[in-house]
């Protein structure tokens, strides 16, 4: 595992805490459990070693009785957070499993989209690949071809001498 740098943070839902890093990235994208790890844990693991902070929409205390609904306070301060972290943070990377559908994901591309702030990893398989290619290259959104490339992206955005 990488030396962690003194500025790289990770934040979980629904935290409040300010932000250390020189940039902040939002880990946007499928949910669902595909792989042994998540592959939310893997990228901010791979990023200890920059001056970051990961905001990642992971809620350890997520209760699967909360109905996804807005009458559901819970459910509804999780989206506010998300959506108020995704406009606040500097990038967000979207991550488009082929086995899910990830319509939350896709939704969020396009409230995104715009901003020209996303990366983009969309592998061959996905059901929906097409129309978020067509999207990024529309916008200009930077797409990577896996989840390996993410790191070397994220690096791209920051200052040639961050410290």
């Amino acid at each position: 595992m990488p030396e962690t740098h003194p500025k790289n943070q990770i934040v979980l839902a629904p935290s409040t805490e300010p932000y250390r890093g020189i940039k902040s990235v939002f880990l946007a994208g499928t949910t669902t459990k595909t792989d042994d790890r998540d592959w939310r844990e893997v990228l901010a693991e791979s990023l200890l070693d920059l001056p970051v902070t990961v905001i990642n929409p992971y809620r350890p205390d997520w209760d699967s009785s909360w109905k996804e609904d807005i009458t559901c306070d819970h459910f509804r301060r999780q989206v506010e957070w998300e959506l108020e972290k995704q406009d606040g943070a500097d990038m967000v990377v979207f991550y488009f499993h082929p086995a899910t559908e990830a319509p939350i994901s896709l939704l969020e591309l396009g409230l995104c989209a715009r901003a020209k702030k996303a990366i983009v990893v969309c592998p061959e398989g996905y059901k929906k690949r097409g129309n978020v290619q067509i999207v990024c290259r529309t916008y200009g959104l930077e797409t990577v071809e896996s989840l390996d490339a993410l790191k070397p992206a994220i690096a791209r955005r920051l200052p040639n001498n961050f410290s």
